[in-house]
């Protein structure tokens, strides 16, 4: 969520390179990975798989919950909670959220240091430690996109925008936890076997109840896996089938290598532009477009396809926006 008592935390977008590169700051060796199905197929080719990441449009009105959504208060969480104490840093808390519920955690000391030092702490202490770290906050704000221009003092009406909030879904002694920073306790959705799929088949049916109650077509969610960076395990096995002599699978694995290393790379270039301010560019080309005496049509241009953007979003029943 967003709003002005943000105590130095910025807004980050719900996209896997910057969770991944947030990971990577804190010294653990997962990915992040886009979610578009929630099938059995597409969820066993991410195992193994430690946590959900639910992005939705907070609702106000409702307490940004869906008014079906199932599920129970567990005031005896056996696991890590931290409450939400300032605004924008659900996206991060989400991370740590997730990651102080898993056993075993690979990390680096100072994320070890602060999970250890919020032992024990009810959950609202406890988010008020996690946000108060200046380094976390600092390895958050890293990949928030550079802010230049200030409209205060100008006497502009405020325009309210939406908002969107981070929960997790992840097991928990046996059980399936809702972890949202915004409610006092995390909601436990019940318990799972122990099968391959395990406790994604229960979080599922909670996700897609809670997709289900969003306009159809609707577009304010995603879903993003946490998982085991699947390249170390890759090499070893195609080390493995190097010395086996087995062409076929060797190149299959190849493929899958290379890929995971594209998207390595577009993920790096795409937070390259994050941390670059692109204000002076822009400058540049306003210039250039009325120098060229381009500059009208342009803009006419751009407010007739906000204008029709505008109608496709009313069609489909979804919140409405300022044309400006």
């Amino acid at each position: 969520m967003s709003d002005e008592d943000s105590s130095g935390w910025e807004l980050t977008e719900s996209d896997p390179g910057v969770f991944t590169e947030l990971l990577k700051a804190l010294g653990v060796p997962y990915i992040v990975d886009d979610l578009y199905s929630l099938d059995p197929e597409t969820l066993s080719a991410l195992q193994p798989l430690h946590a959900l990441i639910f992005l939705f449009k907070w609702l106000p009105s409702t307490a940004g919950e869906p008014s079906s959504t199932v599920g129970q208060d567990d005031t005896d969480f056996p696991g890590f909670f931290a409450q939400q104490t300032v605004n924008n840093a659900c996206a991060t808390l989400a991370v740590i959220n997730a990651l102080g519920n898993i056993p075993s955690l690979p990390s680096g000391p100072q994320l070890a240091n602060l999970l250890s030092f919020t032992t024990g702490m009810d959950p609202q202490t406890c988010g008020m430690a996690v946000t108060s770290a200046d380094w976390l906050r600092e390895a958050h704000n890293a990949l928030s996109p550079p802010s230049s221009i200030s409209l205060d003092g100008l006497g502009l009406p405020k325009k309210t925008e939406d908002a969107y909030h981070f929960v997790v879904y992840i097991p928990v002694m046996g059980s399936v936890y809702e972890l949202d920073g915004l409610k006092p306790y995390p909601v436990r959705h019940g318990e799972y076997d122990g099968s391959m799929e395990g406790w994604l088949i229960r979080a599922r049916e909670v996700i897609e109840h809670r997709i289900g109650t969003y306009p159809a077509g609707a577009l304010e969610f995603s879903l993003l896996a946490l998982r085991d960076d699947p390249l170390p395990a890759l090499k070893t096995q195609l080390e493995h089938l190097q010395q086996t002599a087995s062409r076929s699978e060797a190149s299959q694995v190849v493929v899958k290598i290379n890929n995971e290393n594209s998207k390595r790379e577009r993920w790096a270039f795409e937070n390259s532009l994050r941390r670059h301010n692109h204000i002076g560019l822009v400058h540049a080309l306003l210039i250039t477009l009325a120098n060229a005496g381009q500059l009208s049509s342009a803009t006419e241009n751009a407010r007739k396809v906000m204008r029709e953007r505008l109608a496709r979003r009313r069609e489909m029943g979804l919140g409405d926006m300022d044309e400006d």
